[in-house]
């Protein structure tokens, strides 16, 4: 049990604000209570949180373990002029030099870094054409170490030929077995429709959803008009992808008024990625006409939701209708996504706790302001992960953080080697 003191709740949902203290249970089920009496239970640990301001944690609702040793990597064989020749010469060079050792170091960072902003769930889309057996167990084992949940999938796609899209519906089938997950795939335009459809099996299968990019770029829509004779959303409607409420649509940027339809009619959801699509300049998230199911990812950009959450806001004043209110819902929809599809781990004992030295009130009618303006990642002292402290005063408790740190460096040089 933790019991942290003297500390200011605010409530995630109603922004009500209360001084007291807040016992926390510890595990899946785990709850938090406010003790009444002035006694300390037994046998828990006491965090003074005097002055701090305690929180529901942050979730991140698309991210990629697989980018996380990109940082700092050599400059491509050729200069990218498009989106295609992005993914051509920087990830799709990148994911297949990726092993099983590089994999771990990649989630064990990536685990760390999310913790240290915040983040205690994840929704990761993963790619490792060349070492996809055990890919995804080795990513879960290595978000357990460092106590941060998780929804995992493998990026089953055609791209590298069928013999590795087997191999990814096989690596699925398998960790759906054993944990939750999802049925990834990584786009339509890498994606036959034997493979689509065998997809759509599995999630129905195993009761999960599909967790794919969509018209990320135009020329997604352009392949699918060209060799399917459809578009995108439209193409995945009638494979079936969209029928589960578990299903999540990253990107969403080139539909046209009909997709976007359909997209709202759906249980699907939709997950935003805005600085990922500025670094690719492949578009302008709008939400017009997708509905209200609609969170925020990093797609591997950084572990930084809060500040994924300022770019939303700040590129949707020209391109979005997006408000202070909405911002805030998107952000926090993550939580709403993981609980209406029965996931564990996203409980109320997820907790953050921030040092905000604001120098001016922060309270229920203004908070969006300090939201958006105010609070940053820099703020966050602990982190609470289903009632477990693992991130104390910016220091992660769980596994040795230098000592991973050192090995991912040393592992990158030997992964940069391979490009």
């Amino acid at each position: 049990m933790l019991l942290l003191k003297n500390g200011t709740w605010i409530n995630w949902q109603t922004f009500e604000f209360w001084q007291t203290d807040i016992l926390v249970e510890e595990g899946f089920t785990g709850g938090i209570s406010f003790p009444a009496s002035q006694d300390d239970p037994k046998n828990s640990k006491i965090i003074d949180c005097t002055g701090k301001f305690i929180t529901k944690s942050i979730a991140n609702g698309h991210h990629h373990v697989y980018s996380a040793l990109a940082c700092g990597m050599p400059a491509p064989a050729k200069n990218p002029e498009n989106f295609p020749e992005i993914l051509q010469y920087i990830w799709w060079n990148l994911d297949k030099a990726l092993d099983l050792e590089t994999i771990r170091a990649s989630a064990l960072v990536t685990a760390m870094a999310c913790a240290k902003n915040g983040v205690t769930f994840v929704i990761d889309h993963h790619a490792s054409p060349n070492a996809v057996g055990g890919s995804l167990e080795t990513i879960a084992q290595a978000f357990d170490e460092v106590g941060v949940g998780h929804l995992l999938c493998y990026e089953i796609s055609d791209r590298d030929g069928m013999e590795i899209a087997q191999k990814g519906l096989d690596e699925t089938a398998h960790y759906l077995s054993r944990r939750e997950g999802l049925v990834g795939l990584h786009a339509s335009f890498t994606v036959g429709n034997e493979t689509l459809k065998m997809a759509v099996q599995l999630a129905t299968q195993t009761n999960s959803g599909i967790h794919i990019h969509v018209a990320e770029d135009i020329t997604d829509q352009e392949n699918c008009l060209k060799n399917h004779g459809n578009r995108v959303v439209e193409r995945l409607n009638a494979a079936g992808v969209m029928q589960f409420p578990k299903t999540i649509l990253a990107h969403c940027l080139h539909l046209n008024d009909q997709e976007r339809k359909l997209v709202e009619d759906s249980p699907a959801w939709v997950v935003e990625n805005m600085e990922s699509n500025l670094n690719n300049s492949v578009g302008f998230f709008n939400s017009r006409g997708l509905g209200r199911n609609i969170m925020l990812g990093s797609d591997g950009m950084h572990s930084d939701m809060l500040r994924s959450a300022k770019a939303a806001f700040f590129a949707g004043h020209n391109f979005d209708s997006i408000d202070y209110a909405e911002t805030y819902r998107r952000f926090r929809n993550v939580h709403q996504y993981l609980n209406s599809s029965g996931f564990a781990g996203d409980g109320e004992n997820n907790l953050v706790v921030f040092d905000y030295d604001s120098p001016t009130p922060l309270n229920t009618s203004n908070f969006y302001g300090h939201f958006l303006f105010g609070i940053e990642s820099r703020h966050i002292t602990h982190v609470i992960s289903q009632g477990r402290l693992i991130c104390e005063k910016g220091r992660i408790l769980t596994v040795d953080e230098d000592e991973i740190l050192k090995i991912s460096r040393k592992l990158a040089k030997r992964l940069w080697e391979k490009l």
